[in-house]
């Protein structure tokens, strides 16, 4: 020990300088949950600031949308958020509905409805076996999965296809629901509730999960407002939006639901209001399957809307319009502009139109959600620890093939 004369002074402590460190986090990173990079100021685990950068996943999905007719945009659709290409399709559909004045029947709305609530539900299965993945549960992943295997097996006896349906048509439906699939979907729904008991049972008191996910990733309701968020983003703080109530479509106005809601608007909540939609969409699935109307599935308009099968098979006159209808599309559409919106399991995803008269849209615009909660990143994470920044990544639950476009 040196003593005082030495020039320390035993009573002083000792002050150590620090330097801040950049670190880049992805884009070639598991929990970034597609290719997100993100560039951070570290002062020791704390960070100073969050900058995060997106494009690395471009496909010009909206520029594209400029060459070819209503109609044959819907693959494209598909590949934005794949993992609830589902909903994707409907909100599409509905927007250019809306465009060409086209009343869909009531047994469409009902089975869109339908279909769509399984999407919801087959996104946040995933979501959660990945979120929980990241912050170090992983049994719950395998559980997961044995239940999203059984929608997507639905899925593809439906239409043919697991991850990328295109199964809603501009007007209707690919083909009609039969009724052993309907009793099949229905005994998946009387099942399901008993397997978010199981998920809840693994994590919901696990102290791992409760000190990763509470009060952390905090956005207060007006926040959440400016920031733009939505979906679970924006109820997880306690803001009771969801458009399937405010702007009613299909049949969510003919079916008894609930919007569940957070109050601290921190990880933990995000995570409850996922699980309660569960439920709701259960619930939902199951009403619409004991009210579904008999009917048509397409609607009527000859101009979009392809014909039977069994009648193009059989004339000539059909043939000629099914052949016309998908070599060049609509031929005319009505000028002006217009944006629908629709709730997919991420949030609003809305589609905006510049028409122009022709059968091609002018411009397409995307409005989607994971774009916008990206955005939200830096007042997240600014503040908290670095291993924090991979639980909200999950919270917010973004996937980059929507948010490049």
């Amino acid at each position: 020990m040196k003593n005082n004369s030495e020039g320390l002074d035993n009573s002083e402590s000792v002050r150590l300088a620090t330097k801040e460190l950049t670190l880049q986090l992805g884009p070639q990173h598991p929990a970034t949950h597609g290719v997100l990079r993100i560039v951070l100021d570290l002062d020791g685990e704390t960070i100073v600031k969050c900058t995060p950068y997106v494009g690395y996943l471009h496909r010009g999905v909206e520029k594209l949308a400029e060459h070819r007719n209503y109609l044959q945009i819907m693959p494209l659709t598909d590949r934005l958020d794949y993992i609830s290409s589902m909903s994707n399709n409907i909100g599409y559909c509905e927007a250019v509905e809306k465009l060409f004045g086209i009343e869909l029947t009531e047994r469409t709305k009902f089975i869109r409805t339908i279909v769509g609530e399984m999407s919801r539900i087959a996104n946040h299965l995933l979501w959660l076996a990945t979120h929980a993945l990241d912050i170090g549960a992983m049994t719950i992943f395998l559980y997961c999965f044995r239940e999203r295997e059984k929608i997507l097996d639905l899925f593809e006896r439906l239409c043919g296809a697991r991850l990328t349906v295109s199964y809603p048509r501009v007007g209707g439906l690919k083909n009609d629901v039969d009724p052993q699939w309907l009793d099949d979907l229905y005994k998946f729904t009387a099942e399901f509730p008993m397997r978010v008991d199981q998920y809840e049972t693994l994590i919901n008191k696990n102290r791992i999960w409760l000190r990763r996910t509470k009060g952390i990733g905090v956005i207060s309701a007006e926040e959440a407002i400016n920031w733009g968020l939505s979906g679970p983003a924006l109820r997880g703080s306690g803001v009771p939006y969801d458009i399937r109530k405010v702007m009613p479509y299909g049949a969510y106005d003919k079916v008894k639901w609930e919007v569940p809601v957070g109050k601290n608007g921190d990880i933990y909540d995000r995570y409850r209001v996922r699980m309660d939609e569960f439920r709701q969409s259960n619930s939902i699935i199951r009403q619409c399957i004991e009210i579904l109307p008999e009917g048509p599935i397409m609607a009527d308009a000859p101009k979009f809307i392809l014909p039977a099968k069994d009648k193009v098979l059989t004339d000539m006159e059909h043939l000629i319009h099914h052949f016309v209808l998908i070599t060049k599309g609509p031929q005319t559409a009505p000028e002006g502009e217009i944006y629908v919106a629709t709730e997919v399991p991420k949030g609003e995803l809305g589609f905006y139109f510049v028409s122009d008269g022709t059968g091609k849209p002018y411009r397409m615009r995307v409005r989607s959600p994971s774009f916008v909660h990206v955005s939200a990143l830096p007042k997240l994470c600014e503040g908290e620890l670095i291993a924090d920044i991979i639980a909200n990544i999950g919270s917010i639950d973004i996937v980059l093939g929507e948010c490049d476009r």
